[in-house]
């Protein structure tokens, strides 16, 4: 069977970060983590920030409140990023 990436939807039913990288676990219990720096307002929020990140839609967005910030669970778990991974030093 062949799936179209656009009719695929992925949902959380729970979010964390750990030092500065975003945690998702999905329905079926895939656990998906992303480096904050890979979103503009991420990469500038504070590590307080960054750790209220909440569930909306159902486990189908990310949010930060404070950050005025909502990213999709099936952007993020198909790698849809702002920004290209930073070097590495």
């Amino acid at each position: 069977m062949i799936f179209n990436a656009n009719e695929i939807e992925f949902v959380a039913t729970r979010a964390w970060v750990v030092d500065r990288t975003v945690f998702m676990e999905l329905t079926d219990g895939r656990q998906i983590g992303f480096p904050a720096a890979r979103f503009l307002r991420l990469a500038s929020a504070t590590d307080e920030q960054l750790a209220q990140v909440a569930l909306r839609l159902g486990g189908s967005a990310l949010r930060w409140e404070a950050l005025d910030e909502d990213i999709t669970v099936t952007g993020a778990a198909l790698g849809r990023f702002q920004a290209p991974l930073p070097l590495a030093a």
